[in-house]
């Protein structure tokens, strides 16, 4: 079974900076799509890392997500 790591790391000043590893060619922005959406924000930089550029294995990413008032 194939793992994705994500490297969360929150700064003092509140800035988010999340290195994603495992996740090989495009998956890895299902991970920046689906954290933007938890944190509300959009991604000021992404830098793409050699796994990025390999051929993706066949992993889906799905999430559910409900908004409760």
């Amino acid at each position: 079974m194939e793992c994705h790591e994500l490297e969360v790391e929150v700064r003092p000043g509140g800035e988010v900076k999340v290195h994603i590893r495992g996740a090989k060619g495009t998956v890895c922005m299902d991970y920046v799509k689906l954290l933007e959406s938890l944190l509300g924000g959009k991604a000021k930089e992404v830098q793409h890392t050699s796994e990025f550029y390999e051929a993706p294995t066949g992993v889906q990413i799905r999430v559910d997500q409900s908004v409760r008032r």
